[in-house]
């Protein structure tokens, strides 16, 4: 494959508007002078710094860059180092809050006010100093004052000399702030809907009320026929096509054509098709983020682009029927790499269904990796896969499968040949090596159009995911009268025997990309069995994201105030603001709906 093994990986750059945010981190302490404040500033402010360095060192910004924290230039005593902490984290763009204190503080005084950051306090478990009840009566105050917050506290009791930060303490900062950052990401940029409504699908009915009010998303909104224009006109970067064209020639291997013959469009008609369709990845992508060189070819205003952190393209059946799909635009576009070199991905919907491109932009934001959209196709019990094909499913299959299978395209990171410690994976892009570009390109192939699908033609992206990685699939749904909830189904992709796999996925259809899923089952509800998975999913798609995530999507979801109608995450591992227990602990599901019902949406009401 040419070009492939000297590929450069992009240094980290941030593509849209605005400075990535930062976390600040604000040391609390007992305002009393003369000897009680003087004899805790070192261990407070010790407190913030090994928080600081523990969020440096574990935590990336998805698009590469390190994550910086801002903590206050003094420990904070009372509302006015209160304020000088408020203006410095405004002036620094802090976008997540961590407070941290070994000791009693005057609550109300101290606490963090700004109504759309994210929150959290740390209260040091020591018997020196009562931090315990400083975070209770913190997270009390709170709550009384609608400011939702998270409290963490370790399990065990530490020495008042001791630095370290208990396991259980790291995993919860660090989980909120993985949160935290995402909800600061997402603060201020775009949706963008390359076209409207596909085929009546109603995730692709983008409700701008939705993205404002529960993300700070502007929604934004173009016809295809821009793709058109800028085809027409030029307005790209014409040496960037001729070195994608060429990279594309090279590199992505053209499948069996599966159409009737007499339906089976030419050679010219398909080298065409490939030259419209890598203009298309370039132009999809200028739209989101606009484009520097488009400037000095005299193009300005094309050349700002949309600031879209995410975005979703039409496809069916406008476009479609008369003009090349938009599959490899959304492979390449979601793909941690292309002839630029490897970066990081982008995040597009199938279909313009925003809200699961919603779900894919949580998925990203949490991990930084590329993301698979799919259809939830179908679920394959054990006796149906042994009627149709003779083999009997085993090990964590042998309950069923669901197939995931795109009716569009997905990333090519979703081919599985990406490794971590030498099983599949689905790395972050600048852990990814040119050798793992090379195998995912070699998984798969770039098959002919099904034209009954896409009269205009194109190219759809084919290959099955390697078994064995951990993933979750999410989904968010809109309900009338009640809003948005998220649905997450944390499981694992699977292997099946090369011949079954085929037999099963020509029942379909075999120019589209399959991933073969089990959820971890709990024995009850939704997750009763693998059936009763796939008949509580609330719509006809799912993301997919690589590793068990599903608490930081809990944990993210609560600072939207999104409740979740469905999960298999373990009790242990769920981690909502404090004030959520105070909506019945006893029922934290219903908690977590009355709480998000009460709150409402974290940038006004829905």
């Amino acid at each position: 494959m040419t070009g492939i093994l000297d590929m450069p990986v992009v240094p980290p750059c941030n593509r849209l508007q605005g400075d990535p945010p930062k976390v600040g981190i604000r040391p609390v302490i007992d305002g009393r002078r003369r000897g009680v404040r003087e004899s805790l500033e070192d261990q407070t402010m010790g407190m913030a710094k090994a928080a600081a360095k523990l969020i440096s060192e574990n935590l990336r910004h998805p698009n590469g860059l390190p994550v910086e924290c801002v903590i206050a230039d003094t420990c904070i005593g009372g509302a006015a180092e209160a304020a000088a902490c408020a203006e410095k984290f405004r002036r620094e763009n802090v976008g997540v809050s961590l407070t941290v204190t070994p000791c009693w503080c005057y609550g109300a005084e101290t606490m963090d006010m700004d109504p759309l950051t994210p929150k959290a306090v740390w209260g040091f478990n020591g018997t020196e100093r009562p931090g315990a009840v400083y975070l209770a009566a913190v997270l009390a105050a709170h709550s009384q004052k609608g400011l939702p917050a998270f409290g963490i506290y370790g399990r065990d009791v530490q020495d008042a000399t001791d630095r370290e930060i208990p396991e259980d303490v790291r995993e919860k900062i660090l989980r909120f702030v993985r949160a935290g950052l995402a909800v600061a990401w997402a603060r201020g940029k775009s949706y963008l809907a390359i076209g409207g409504v596909s085929m009546g699908i109603a995730g692709s009915i983008v409700d701008p009320h939705f993205l404002e009010s529960y993300l700070g998303l502007r929604y934004e909104m173009v016809d295809t026929s821009e793709f058109i224009r800028r085809m027409d006109e030029g307005i790209y970067d014409q040496k960037e096509y001729e070195r994608a064209l060429t990279w594309v020639k090279a590199n992505c291997v053209e499948g069996e054509d599966r159409n009737p013959p007499e339906l089976r469009p030419s050679r010219e008609k398909k080298d065409r098709d490939w030259e419209f369709v890598t203009k298309m990845v370039m132009i999809a992508r200028d739209l989101m983020v606009g484009n520097p060189r488009l400037a000095e070819l005299g193009f300005g205003e094309e050349a700002l682009g949309h600031n879209a952190i995410a975005a979703g393209f039409q496809g069916q059946r406008q476009w479609t029927d008369h003009f090349p799909n938009g599959d490899f635009l959304e492979t390449m576009l979601n793909s941690s790499f292309d002839w630029n070199g490897i970066r990081e991905p982008f995040v597009v919907a199938t279909e313009n269904d925003y809200l699961n491109g919603i779900a894919m932009l949580f998925g990203h934001l949490l991990t930084g990796t590329a993301q698979i959209f799919s259809d939830v196709r179908t679920y394959w019990s054990p006796s149906a896969v042994s009627r149709v094909t003779g083999h009997k499913l085993t090990g964590i299959a042998e309950n069923g499968i669901i197939h995931l299978i795109n009716s569009g395209s997905t990333a090519l990171d979703g081919t599985g040949q990406q490794s971590i410690d030498g099983k599949p994976a689905m790395k972050q892009y600048w852990e990814i090596t040119p050798e793992e570009v090379q195998r995912c390109l070699k998984a798969t192939t770039f098959r002919a159009a099904n034209v009954g699908y896409f009269r205009g033609g194109g190219f759809s992206t084919e290959f099955t995911t390697r078994g064995g990685m951990p993933v979750t699939m999410s989904r968010v749904n809109l309900v009338k009268g009640l809003g948005p909830v998220l649905q997450i189904a944390e499981g694992y992709t699977v292997d099946l025997p090369d011949q079954v796999s085929r037999i099963l996925i020509d029942r379909t259809d075999p120019t589209w990309p399959t991933t073969w899923f089990v959820p971890v089952l709990t024995g009850e509800g939704p997750f009763r069995d693998v059936y009763s998975v796939m008949s509580n999913w609330g719509a006809n798609h799912g993301a997919v994201c690589y590793g068990h995530v599903g608490a930081d999507l809990i944990t993210l979801a609560s600072m939207l105030r999104i409740p979740v109608c469905m999960h298999n995450v373990p009790e242990e591992r769920v981690f909502r603001p404090s004030a959520w227990s105070r909506f019945g602990a006893m029922d934290p599901q219903g908690a977590d709906y009355r709480a998000c019902a009460c709150f409402g949406p974290l940038y006004g009401r829905y």
